[in-house]
């Protein structure tokens, strides 16, 4: 029974997030939101679990904490066919902790439990690709052939959800009085779905078709038309991934150094965490494509000597024999249901901190991170299993498909700088800016995956209501950044030369009560 509720309450509370930096939020409760995030050296708040739990140490009380923020975000497209805005939506980011403080005053040991929503990223649109338009035949008077003629385009849909979510218990140990140890090891949650009109390169099919030896439909499909092939740089599938999910570990190793009232240091390491997603279903419907590579085949016929004048019925029956000799029954399509794995990991990240109290009523705060993210965001494994379509099998070669999808994503530098200002023994006022070096290159940025905010700015304040409980409120602003694919595009040619943006605005309310 506890299982199934732990279960359930980490699933109802995964919802999709966007992207703050990379994949990572900047911070986790509105205390430290006022201030930019400012937390690894700043001793005050049960988020110290997620940033650097040997702070925990150096916390005065007991107390249940407990987070709710929304995120506003704002998409934005363009190419050479859409210019379009994503969905706007609301999405609720929430958190609680629990942390005990003993009342010996020898106790060395401070431990927390926590439950955090992490970060992600995600999008949706629906936008216009060349690939998906109506298509019918003419007939050209001249030539007396018919050629194949594109008309209005089929909106597609464009969907990401990557979604995390991390809960466990963390630890600190105090060695002296001004120094601290701690750990936390954490169960990490994350979801994952994704459609889109999804490019390949056509070496991906190995099958050879019947009769022509040393040809692969690969080959057949990139050939040149003077050659008798059908001229694709890239295959076209509407790809639909979901149901993908899993739960590993990761943790968090913390040092904190509080050399006086007036000032604090901090260091954290995050340990990297694999994300092996298991289970999962996939949709890959290429229609579309031999819709298109039909119409070129009835082009390839009409240039056949003697052929000028044949009915386009003809024409038909050709190109649908000339199929089946190869291998391809078009009569029972090319959509193809997979078993799904999707193989991505969480960077790893090290991070300082440091706080200075300048006056009674000021203290400052400084942190700095560095996140690997070239080495866990340089591609997405995906493999699929278990092909349902004999025609693509066919033309694959196998019933299973392994796809490297490019991310190389570059390391970054995260710099929080924030300060907060005690107008009352009740009221304190808080203010920051953060700064994160944008992870996602031109070659590899497309708008289902816009995570490509840098800058931000917080504010913030807190009222304490009673000796034991502090309301307290921020509101995040990541400014709009946008970001021009290079041409070409490493992903697909669609996005040669678009521009993806994104900009977010976040409320962040808390409560703390001190036990």
């Amino acid at each position: 029974m506890r299982k199934l509720t732990l279960t359930s309450i980490i699933l109802l509370a995964t919802v999709v997030v966007f992207a703050q930096n990379g994949t990572k939020l900047i911070g986790f409760d509105a205390m430290s939101m006022g201030r930019a995030g400012t937390t690894t050296g700043v001793f005050d708040s049960y988020e110290l679990m997620l940033t650097n739990p040997a702070g925990l140490s150096f916390l005065d009380k007991s107390s249940v904490n407990v987070n709710f923020s929304v995120m506003s975000p704002k998409v934005h497209f363009q190419n050479s066919l859409n210019d379009a805005d994503g969905d706007k939506n609301l999405f609720p980011l929430p958190a609680a902790g629990y942390v005990h403080k003993s009342v010996k005053k020898d106790c060395k040991l401070t431990w927390g439990v926590g439950l955090f929503t992490q970060g992600g990223m995600g999008a949706d649109f629906l936008l216009s690709n060349e690939m998906y338009r109506a298509q019918t035949f003419d007939l050209n008077t001249e030539s007396n052939t018919y050629y194949p003629v594109k008309g209005a385009y089929d909106l597609q849909v464009y969907h990401s959800k990557f979604a995390v979510m991390q809960a466990g218990p963390s630890f600190a140990y105090k060695l002296s009085d001004k120094f601290s140890a701690g750990i936390s090891i954490h169960a990490v949650y994350s979801s994952m779905e994704f459609s889109m009109p999804f490019g390949m390169k056509p070496s991906i099919m190995n099958g050879q078709p019947n009769g022509m030896p040393g040809m692969t439909f690969g080959k057949l499909f990139s050939m040149s038309p003077d050659l008798h092939g059908f001229g694709y740089s890239e295959v076209i599938a509407s790809a639909d991934m979901s149901d993908l999910s899993v739960i590993s570990w990761g943790g968090k190793i913390g040092l904190a150094y509080k050399a006086s009232d007036k000032l604090s240091f901090g260091f954290n390491y995050t340990m990297p965490t694999k994300l092996n997603y298991k289970n999962g279903k996939a949709t890959m419907d290429m229609s579309k494509q031999f819709e298109d590579a039909f119409g070129r085949a009835i082009m390839g016929f009409y240039q056949t000597p003697g052929m000028e004048g044949a009915p386009l019925d003809t024409a038909m029956k050709y190109v649908g024999m000339n199929f089946g000799q190869m291998g391809i029954d078009l009569s029972k399509g090319v959509k193809a249901e997979y078993d799904l794995e999707v193989g991505m990991k969480l960077p790893m990240s090290l991070g300082y901190g440091m706080s200075y109290k300048a006056t009674e009523k000021l203290m400052l705060a400084l942190d700095v991170e560095w996140v690997n993210w070239a080495k866990a965001f340089d591609k997405m494994e995906i493999k699929l299993t278990n092909g349902s379509s004999t025609n693509v099998n066919t033309m694959i070669g196998s019933p299973v498909l392994n796809i490297d999808f490019p991310l190389k994503w570059k390391n970054t530098v995260i710099v929080k700088i924030g300060g907060e200002y005690a107008v009352t023994k009740q009221f304190t006022m808080r203010l920051g800016y953060a700064y994160g070096s944008n992870p996602v290159p031109e070659a590899t940025v497309f708008p289902a995956f816009p995570a490509v905010v840098a800058h931000h700015v917080t504010i913030g304040a807190s009222l304490n209501i009673n000796e034991k409980l502090t309301l307290s409120a921020a509101i995040e602003s990541a400014l709009n950044n946008k970001v021009t694919a290079t041409n070409p595009s490493e992903v697909q040619s669609e996005f040669n030369g678009s521009s993806s943006q994104l900009s977010t605005m976040l409320g962040h309310l808390s409560l703390k009560w001190n036990l």
